[in-house]
């Protein structure tokens, strides 16, 4: 992102572009948490409204968590390959240590597919942790081989080419553009490509499908415009007050562009992406201030804990209900249960609201993930793909 001509440099300024950036590390922490919580309710029948993705078209707050997630990893790659990408020499070998990065990402999210059952001739291919995987890729390797105006134009590019195909290009078969769940152009793409590797719930299109894979980048490539920002050597105050002016733009763009091509995460349409990496640089912006300028770090630890793990903390909550769901034994009137579905029902449910029993369940496994987190941070382990 872009801003005025910078200012003459002042030591604290200095300081701060140099200082390793505590507050993504809280705000990722956050947003693992906030994945985990959502991710984990006690029944899926049973899910308060703001923990709920939307339908369709609409955002809710689970709708943030995603891309808040892919907008960080952005920011992360403009911290981890700053010091490489002015030694062309070096690029190769940090574009193999990407690409080994990616890989891994990717492995995980499909062990997490055939888990437990290994049922590779269905398997779902596309995933969470697979699209940042990919993400992760192309925006590494655009960091490492293009400048920040190139970067602008790519972002923005995407955007324009994504809302094109979207609405103006006929979807074959279907014989004319539409943003409809089945017969969009994005869903033709994954059925022709990826029939029988689909998600489950849907079978004919996935929420992280190929073709908005290109306004996912989109988003990595805004983390790493706000990446290139923050390391600016200009004032903090002046760095807050810019990335607010920049978060509230995007927001309202993207809310005007909601009019022509709504905002819609399983689409992850182009004003989504606007809108929610408007929201995401509110939220920095706000860690930035506080956690790295102002200094308020008491209370920030359990965030922090879940930041520096958050591939680890975020895998691992996703293995244990799969884990916990091959534990079965007979339950009332002689139907097998699983042991989660023993526990929430017999620890949770009868005690509290149905609403609430679920929430309360989602909270617990948050903080069971913050006490493994918490070990870890406190013994210094990290553990990185």
């Amino acid at each position: 992102m872009t801003g005025p001509s910078p200012q003459p440099v002042t030591a604290p300024a200095e300081k701060a572009a140099k200082q390793r950036l505590l507050s993504l590390d809280v705000f990722r922490g956050i947003t693992v948490a906030a994945m985990i919580l959502v991710n984990n309710p006690g029944s899926w029948n049973s899910v308060y409204g703001p923990l709920k993705h939307a339908p369709w078209h609409g955002c809710t707050p689970a709708d943030l968590v995603f891309p808040f997630f892919l907008f960080i990893v952005g920011v992360a790659i403009t911290y981890a390959l700053s010091t490489l990408k002015d030694q062309p020499e070096k690029h190769n070998r940090a574009m193999l240590r990407i690409g080994k990065r990616s890989l891994i990402l990717f492995g995980l999210g499909l062990f997490l597919a055939l888990f437990p059952s290994f049922q590779f001739a269905s398997v779902r291919i596309p995933g969470v942790l697979q699209r940042i995987a990919v993400v992760f890729l192309v925006c590494g390797i655009l960091f490492l081989k293009t400048n920040v105006r190139t970067q602008v134009w790519l972002m923005t590019g995407l955007l324009v080419l994504y809302y094109v195909l979207m609405c103006f290009v006929p979807v074959p078969g279907v014989g004319y553009p539409n943003l409809e769940p089945t017969t969009n152009l994005a869903a033709w793409v994954d059925y022709s490509l990826l029939s029988g590797h689909l998600w489950k719930t849907t079978r004919v299109w996935d929420p992280e499908g190929v073709l908005s894979t290109l306004p996912a980048v989109a988003t990595g490539l805004s983390g790493i415009l706000t990446g290139h920002w923050l390391r600016r050597p200009v004032a903090p105050a002046e760095k807050v007050t810019w990335m607010f002016v920049f978060a509230n733009a995007a927001i309202v763009a993207g809310l005007i562009w909601n009019y022509a091509f709504p905002i819609n995460k399983s689409l992850w349409t182009s004003s989504y992406v606007l809108y929610t990496s408007g929201l995401a640089l509110n939220g920095l912006a706000l860690c930035y201030w506080l956690v790295d300028v102002k200094g308020y770090r008491n209370r920030t630890t359990p965030f922090v804990a879940f930041g520096v793990n958050a591939i680890t903390a975020f895998f691992v909550a996703g293995l244990l209900p799969r884990i916990l769901a091959l534990i079965r034994f007979s339950g009332p009137e002689g139907k097998e249960i699983s042991l989660q579905g023993w526990l929430y029902g017999n620890l949770f449910q009868p005690l509290l609201p149905l609403y609430l029993a679920s929430l309360t369940w989602a909270i617990l496994y948050v903080l069971l993930f913050l006490g493994l987190v918490w070990w870890m941070y406190r013994r210094k382990i990290i553990i990185k793909v």
